[in-house]
């Protein structure tokens, strides 16, 4: 039996949640992505980054419509496909986040009876009908904070629990684990009740204690003071200006640390970003930081990014230049490592929604490895960074 963990991906995108997993020790087998764009640009990163391809393969268009996998043809296949794995490896685990618009406070808010909203639930379907050995779930606050999603979202983990799973819960936030950016997500994790027996993991009837599931090893910089530091406001824009990074922040949670480090102005998409026929003249009038709008809001080079969404016409300016970020911009926002590259086929649209729809890397390798060092597998050396400076901590994930 193989010591890897494997992976079971869906609802893939451009693959960002998967790239944590499988940097922190996961072996990803297969990849369920409907949109044909974007499994495009899963292998394409892939092949540029050199990393291998998923022994299940890609799935996308029709063989990859969830509703069908969990009934017909398509579903015997994957329960096949899970059958085989269990033959050459000790823990199999499903990750996915479906559409979240229905639940997001700025988008459709039709909840669980929306067409996306419909995909959450065919999802946890997925799981309880295969019955892997643990579980990921993310999406948007809404869906745990709003009260009207909430009563859906427990009855999501009613059928779960009911299937044999001991859950836990947070809603994260990845600036938490070093992304430049105040992005709130809410992460439901879920473990096959003999797993958790087998490895002598106390559980409280059908919940992880919050004391049990490590959450809080892999946290870099706590809520409750990464938002106190005295971060920089809205200042008049000036292109092309240079300013210093002040003192009293953590230079690396900002967009401009990101933008150098990532070399965003040599990176292959550095020319790929919107430029519009009009609205030059407004796009100049917004101030440095002024990010109070929906849409053109200007980053702050000495500030992280609000929730990367270039979608439903929300624009994000660049710092100190007349135009729209750009594509390597926007994916070093995404904490993505440098040699993550988009095609260049692909359209402008299609580039801006995987990167706003995907889950930032180093959040998704924090999770990743918070899972790893709970089951204890011995895959990779993991550090236990409660206990480790701050230096070091950011060295891990920043180098």
């Amino acid at each position: 039996m193989s010591d890897r963990p494997c992976i079971f991906s869906f609802f893939a995108g451009s693959g960002f949640l998967d790239l944590g997993f499988e940097t922190s020790g996961f072996n990803i087998v297969y990849v369920n992505e409907i949109f044909p764009p974007f499994i495009a640009a899963y292998r394409h990163s892939r092949e540029v980054m050199k990393m291998r391809s998923p022994e299940y393969g890609y799935h996308h268009g029709k063989a990859a419509d969830v509703t069908k996998l969990i009934a017909g043809k398509e579903a015997q296949r994957l329960q096949e496909l899970v059958k085989d794995c269990r033959k050459s490896h000790n823990i199999i685990g499903f990750i996915g986040g479906p559409p979240c618009p229905d639940f997001s406070i700025g988008g459709k808010n039709r909840g669980h009876l929306g067409d996306n909203g419909k995909l959450s639930a065919s999802y946890i379907e997925l799981i309880c009908r295969n019955i892997p050995d643990f579980f990921l779930f993310e999406n948007v606050k809404g869906l745990w904070k709003t009260k009207k999603h909430r009563l859906f979202f427990e009855s999501l983990k009613y059928q779960l629990q009911e299937a044999g799973y001991i859950l836990t819960e947070r809603l994260i936030n990845a600036i938490e684990y070093g992304v430049p950016q105040d992005r709130e997500r809410i992460i439901l994790i879920g473990f096959k009740k003999n797993l958790l027996q087998e490895r002598k993991i106390e559980f409280d009837n059908k919940l992880l204690p919050e004391e049990t599931f490590p959450w809080n090893n892999y946290i870099l910089y706590p809520q409750e003071k990464v938002f106190a530091y005295p971060w920089c406001k809205c200042e008049p824009f000036r292109e092309n200006s240079l300013k210093p990074c002040p003192n009293g922040i953590p230079e690396e949670l900002t967009v401009e640390y990101w933008f150098r480090k990532n070399s965003v102005l040599k990176h292959p998409n550095t020319e790929h970003y919107f430029q519009p026929r009009a609205g030059i003249t407004k796009f100049a009038a917004v101030h440095e930081g002024d990010n109070s709008r929906k849409s053109f809001k200007r980053l702050h080079r000495w500030r992280y990014s609000p929730t990367a969404c270039y979608g439903n016409n929300e624009v994000h300016l660049h710092p100190y230049k007349v135009r729209r970020i750009s594509v390597a911009e926007a994916l070093a926002i995404q904490s993505l490592p440098a040699n993550f590259v988009l095609p260049e086929n692909m359209s402008l649209t299609n580039m801006f929604k995987t990167i706003g729809n995907g889950v930032p890397y180093l959040a998704s390798k924090a999770l990743a490895e918070t899972i790893i060092n709970f089951l204890g597998t011995g895959v990779k050396n993991t550090v236990d960074i409660a206990k480790t400076t701050t230096t070091l901590r950011q060295l891990k994930y920043l180098q």
